[in-house]
């Protein structure tokens, strides 16, 4: 599964090189077999955040490109959507993605939604069905995070160093750590999510999206 979704990373137009992050001796072997390279971390790291800044601390970029390892059909094109806003925009330090939330979706709280501004910034994340909307107005677009995220290379390494927060906490959700301590965290809108693999049921249904035609597998995350 990680070589599926370091080639797809590499397909990215914005991306100059990809390197998987790991304490693990055996993810680590198995990228050097199909070519990749990998970068071995301290295994005490609390978050992902914690191991990529590490590697980030040793690295000359700019940008810095958090993915995660197990969606394997991930689509290049959202990585580029994700990156362009940094590099047309100095003031913005942080970006991730976002997709409309299907009905199905909003009391799932392992489906993370975030509540954005005018200009597309990130105004709230969470596992609740958010916003609520009262009778009589016309509902606006209910959004869904996609956990991929773009750092400047010093909004990362300063990330790191802060302690957890309050809200973060109460959510379980890293992001919400910028927002509180002021970090502009700027999003864009993707068509569909590519699904990820958490579980053996996600697996057995990517692998059935990657044996069908191109077309059918971008479709919305369930």
């Amino acid at each position: 599964m990680i070589e599926h979704v370091y080639a797809r990373a590499s397909e990215a137009r914005l991306v100059d090189a990809v390197l998987v992050a790991t304490d693990d001796e055996r993810i680590a072997e198995a990228v050097a077999a199909f070519g990749g390279t990998a970068v071995m971390t301290r295994a005490d790291h609390p978050s992902g955040t914690d191991r990529l800044a590490e590697v980030a601390a040793r690295l000359d970029a700019e940008l810095i490109v958090n993915l995660q390892g197990d969606e394997p059909l991930l689509d290049p094109a959202s990585v580029d959507a994700a990156i362009a806003p940094l590099l047309a925009d100095p003031t913005v330090t942080m970006g991730t993605l976002r997709t409309p939330l299907a009905p199905e979706e909003a009391n799932n709280p392992n489906v993370v939604k975030v509540v954005v501004n005018l200009a597309g910034d990130a105004l709230y994340f969470s596992r609740s069905a958010v916003p609520y909307v009262r009778q009589g107005p016309p509902a606006p677009v209910a959004w869904r995070h996609l956990g991929l995220y773009v750092y400047r290379r010093e909004t990362l390494l300063r990330l790191a160093k802060l302690p957890p927060t309050p809200l973060e906490q109460a959510e379980g959700l890293e992001q919400l750590r910028a927002l509180e301590h002021g970090i502009r965290l700027h999003t864009v809108a993707v068509a569909a999510a590519a699904p990820s693999v958490d579980t053996p049921d996600d697996l057995a249904r990517v692998r059935a999206l990657m044996a069908a035609p191109t077309q059918e597998r971008m479709t919305p995350h369930a």
